[in-house]
């Protein structure tokens, strides 16, 4: 029994600890037991395959929403303790942002801002659309079938981000499989954290190259931080490896978007016929598609807090389900429905507070790049297996698949 087992308040009614074993998912199927726990209760308690102890787990949007902006509940408490968790090798490094409350948390973010406004998104939308537009040519010159993953999928989200990250091209393979290294729990605990130092030593060079830089790329945005010493060097490589880390998730995100459009035609004619709705539709497939296993990153309760009637104990683990709330009925009717006409859609896909996906406004951006140009210039573009048969990967911890054939 855990120390965290024992530290139950005595006499106190709780809800029983679920098993959660987080299993590899087909396709865009919703997790059954997420479905369970949130007919359950407003807050249930999980313990998740790593880790040690239980944690309480937050389903309803307006709890989701309260308790990712609340500073009672801290990510940096997490630091040497042992929270049940989905990954073997999730274990937080001191001063990662992921792990930072504010004002210091504020601080780093500052320092990259720019770059992910709208403004700093806008700003790579051209060749964006250039490396887009080159994946494409390539993939209608060799013909069908293809994988579209690895055709386009994988290598354009890629390119984007080291584009906005100030990475030259001849890295971006390194990046690339550092990236699967570090995402990936299939290969173990010890891969995966020598990857995330050898990328941490890229950024270390990268950063330190930059510093003083006027450029508008992350890295010189970082180097320029570091040169007026608003941050250290080394919280400047943490927050480059999360932000280079994250940029990838559109690859998985994408694939799943396809896997389903693909899957349901009906879907496909509505965008093709209405191109005016594509935005909305995006915004309702990024609430819809369940794009990770089980929950992220928890938090600690700094004091006793009550949620929805429940009592959440000083130093009791707390996850957010982003995916539960997306679903909730009271602010989303008819939940498994994907509705492109949903308005309004206040998804939270991308989390909510101040550890806000700073990454939001790029992914929307490369979604969009995607369907139009996906749509538009390859317009018989279909699934060539059946939808059940697309491999979806094992052990990610963003999910999507491995492989999307496609014939047109």
């Amino acid at each position: 029994m855990s120390a965290e087992t024992l530290t139950e308040p005595v006499g106190e009614a709780l809800p029983p600890v679920r098993h959660w074993p987080a299993v590899d998912l087909a396709g865009t199927d919703f997790d059954p037991v997420l479905t369970e726990l949130m007919s359950e209760g407003p807050l249930t308690r999980v313990q998740l395959p790593n880790g040690e102890g239980w944690a309480w787990l937050v389903t309803r949007y307006d709890d989701v929403r309260m308790v990712a902006n609340d500073p009672r509940f801290s990510r940096e408490a997490v630091m040497g303790r042992q929270v049940t968790r989905l990954a073997p090798h999730f274990i937080p490094d001191r001063g990662a942002i992921g792990f930072l409350d504010p004002p210091d948390h504020t601080r780093l973010r500052r320092a990259v801002a720019a770059a992910f406004t709208s403004k700093g998104v806008e700003r790579i939308r051209g060749k964006a659309r250039v490396m887009l537009d080159e994946l494409v040519d390539e993939l209608l010159q060799d013909g069908p079938p293809a994988d579209l993953t690895a055709a386009v999928l994988s290598p354009f989200p890629i390119a984007v981000i080291c584009e906005l990250m100030g990475v030259p091209a001849a890295d971006r393979h390194a990046m690339h499989t550092w990236t699967q290294l570090i995402l990936s729990s299939s290969h173990g605990k010890d891969v995966s954290e020598k990857a995330k130092r050898e990328m941490s030593a890229y950024f270390s060079d990268l950063v330190g190259l930059r510093e003083g830089s006027t450029g508008e790329d992350v890295a010189s945005l970082l180097g320029a931080a570091v040169g007026r010493a608003e941050i250290t060097l080394e919280e400047a490589v943490g927050l480059a490896v999360l932000l280079q880390i994250g940029g990838e998730a559109v690859t998985n995100n994408s694939g799943q978007m396809f896997h389903l459009l693909l899957s349901r035609p009906a879907l496909v004619e509505w965008l093709r016929s209405d191109p005016g709705i594509r935005p909305r539709a995006i915004d309702e497939l990024l609430r819809w598609i369940p794009h990770r296993n089980a929950v992220g990153l928890s938090r600690i309760a700094l004091e006793d807090v009550d949620v929805h009637g429940v009592r959440i104990r000083a130093g009791d683990a707390v996850y957010v389900s982003y995916l539960a709330a997306n679903r909730d009925p009271e602010v989303f009717p008819n939940p498994e429905v994907i509705d492109f006409s949903r308005s309004p859609n206040p998804h939270v896909a991308f989390g909510f507070g101040p550890h806000y996906c700073p990454g939001g406004m790029l992914a929307r951006l490369e979604s969009e790049l995607l369907v139009d140009a996906l749509l538009d210039r390859v317009p018989g573009l279909k699934l060539a297996v059946p939808p059940e048969q697309v491999p979806f990967r094992k052990g990610a911890l963003i999910r999507g698949p491995e492989a999307l054939p496609v014939t047109w």
